[in-house]
């Protein structure tokens, strides 16, 4: 597998250097190697209004969430202390007083 940078543009595995620059060869998008090579990508969570998220925030649940596989709901307003940031589709990891550890998705809590 090449080392090149997939295309920031269109996202294509394609790429190839022609100079200074990388090419790709499926949208015709040219860019320097140096700024590829300088991109480094960092993960930015933010919750439903758009504040920036971080590990050790407490944030309240905006909606209502039924709990799979049970008949327990966390209710809106619930306060959740302490939240740790992870990747994945339920990107907040914590623990909910009376209902124990769970995952969250940041679409549904604000900052409290």
């Amino acid at each position: 597998m090449s080392a090149l940078p997939k295309c920031p543009q269109c996202n294509s595995e394609y790429t190839y250097e022609d100079g200074l620059n990388y090419v790709c060869p499926e949208c015709a998008h040219e860019w320097p190697q140096q700024v590829a090579e300088a991109v480094e990508e960092t993960r930015v969570w933010k919750d439903a209004n758009g504040n920036v998220l971080q590990d050790g925030d407490s944030v309240t649940v905006i909606k209502d969430l039924k709990i799979k596989g049970s008949s327990s709901v966390v209710k809106v307003g619930t306060k959740v202390k302490n939240i740790r940031l992870i990747e994945g589709d339920h990107d907040i990891d914590c623990k909910i007083d009376g209902i124990g550890a769970m995952q969250l998705k940041s679409e549904f809590v604000k900052k409290a």
